[in-house]
């Protein structure tokens, strides 16, 4: 574990209980924040793929929605 790590373990584990479930929930969102992020850009490069698969005239008929 990095020492930077250490230091934030032990500056966590002084705070109160109410603070540590705050900073869970934080830690909690920025992983939410992240694996959104990653699924867009994943998304984002596979758009031409899924262009050529989606894009013909079978489907057309849900373009309407």
């Amino acid at each position: 574990m990095p020492a930077d790590a250490k230091v934030l373990i032990k500056k966590i584990e002084a705070l109160t209980e109410e603070r540590i479930t705050e900073i869970e929930d934080c830690v909690d969102f920025m992983r939410w924040r992240e694996l959104g992020r990653a699924i867009t850009h994943a998304a984002a490069a596979n758009a031409s793929s899924f262009a050529a698969v989606l894009s013909n005239p079978e489907d057309d008929v849900y373009d309407a929605f």
